[in-house]
């Protein structure tokens, strides 16, 4: 500040005084681009000191712009330490939401007395709950970006709620049977309730890859739930073979974020032994969540055939090669009632295959993401064009289906990169 202003800085000081008690927090608001290097208190405090100089006490009694507010944060501060207790936490972030007077008087003290320097109470309020906190909270800091635990300070309801942040992992898993879903099938008729077709469990299934994963991470972490984001999903009845598809389980509301990964990959292969086996799992943001989900990775496929009559391997052969190109596909019959219907246009980039026999083949398909590989063979009434069935004149279906490569330069082999991207 300079010379020149210090004389009116010290007016408008005065007439803040002399409008009635303030305390040394909101005193200090008032000039909150000034005196760089105090706090909102020490400059109201220096302030207050210059004044006493010149004659200028000042009124006694609670604050009238945030009526002991700041002088009575450690009440707020107590609630929002006793809410996380036994949750494990290095960052935070501290929101608020004032009440109706709390505005108004703050909007008052800036309109009549304009000093051009005014900083929010709102501003002020989180600031000074966040160091508050932090005094009570050794070793912890905050956070603006992505905080472990967000607090809402509601002084207008007299309430404190907080929003732990999720926990957020990285992995592939491979199905090593058939029949089970690759998340959790609520029962269809109870929808979840729990009904006598369900046996009271309230699931379609009875075991999901989704929960296989889920549950040694729900103990180790004590998250509320568990959701599970994977890149694409393999049918009911298709094994999920090769290196695995990519994953991030997220953990909601977890009460410990410190997670032995190698320890919990152990668990889940032991625990599902046979069915459904984890690998490469690592720490990742939240953003990982968007890359697995939107990205259309290139599949390769083994499916066995089974034909209605009789093929000959030389037109079994011009088949297979015609198919290799654009493959316009129409909303398969069997997911119709979820998925809207169009025609979707998709590669098939390569495709080899072998008659076993004149009614039985095993193929290999490099596909783009998205397309239906039980209707290119079958070609579900005509609804995806060319198809296997429709080339050959012979009525086809798929009797087993594998996954055997889920690629994309978006996935890398080695996953310490997907971590280096969403540390």
């Amino acid at each position: 500040m300079s010379d020149r202003e210090r004389p009116d800085v010290l007016g408008a000081a005065a007439g803040i005084l002399r409008a009635g008690p303030i305390c040394d927090e909101c005193f200090g608001r008032a000039f909150g681009r000034s005196g760089r290097g105090l706090s909102n208190a020490e400059r109201g405090a220096a302030l207050r000191l210059a004044l006493s100089v010149l004659g200028e006490a000042g009124k006694t009694g609670r604050c009238w712009v945030c009526d002991e507010l700041f002088v009575e944060l450690d009440v707020w501060v107590d609630r929002a330490v006793e809410i996380v207790r036994g949750v494990e936490f290095a960052t935070y972030l501290f929101g608020s939401r004032p009440s109706a007077r709390l505005e108004e008087t703050d909007a008052l003290l800036a309109e009549r007395f304009p000093t051009g320097q005014h900083e929010p109470l709102k501003r002020a309020l989180n600031r000074e709950l966040g160091k508050a906190f932090e005094r009570r909270s050794a070793g912890t800091t905050a956070d603006l970006d992505d905080p472990h635990l967000a607090f809402l300070v509601d002084l207008a309801k007299e309430r404190v709620s907080v929003r732990v942040a999720s926990v957020f992992v990285y992995g592939r898993y491979r199905k090593l049977v058939r029949g089970i879903p690759q998340t959790r099938w609520p029962c269809r008729r109870c929808r979840g309730r729990g009904c006598d077709a369900c046996g009271g469990t309230g699931k379609q299934y009875p075991e999901s890859v989704e929960e296989w994963i889920a549950a040694p991470f729900l103990r180790a972490t004590g998250a509320e739930e568990a959701s599970f984001h994977g890149a694409g999903r393999e049918d009911i009845d298709a094994r999920m073979l090769g290196a695995g598809r990519p994953f991030v389980l997220e953990l909601q509301a977890p009460r410990r974020r410190t997670i032995d990964l190698d320890a919990l990959r152990d668990e889940v292969n032991r625990s599902a032994a046979g069915r459904v086996e984890t690998s490469r799992l690592r720490r990742v943001r939240r953003d990982a969540v968007e890359l697995v989900k939107e990205t259309d990775a290139r599949k390769r496929y083994v499916a066995k055939i089974e034909f209605v009559d009789a093929v000959e391997p030389h037109a079994f052969a011009d088949a297979i090669a015609f198919l290799v190109g654009r493959i316009a596909q129409r909303t398969p019959q069997r997911v119709a009632h979820r998925r809207a219907d169009r025609v979707r246009i998709r590669e098939l980039y390569e495709a080899t295959g072998n008659l076993a026999d004149p009614r039985h083949a095993e193929i290999e398909l490099s596909t783009e993401g998205g397309l239906y590989v039980k209707e290119l063979v079958s070609g579900d009434d005509g609804r995806t064009e060319p198809s296997l069935a429709g080339r050959l004149g012979v009525a086809a279906a798929v009797t087993a289906l594998d996954v055997v490569d889920v690629a994309s330069s978006d996935f890398p082999d080695d996953a310490v990169d997907i971590a280096e991207r969403f540390p």
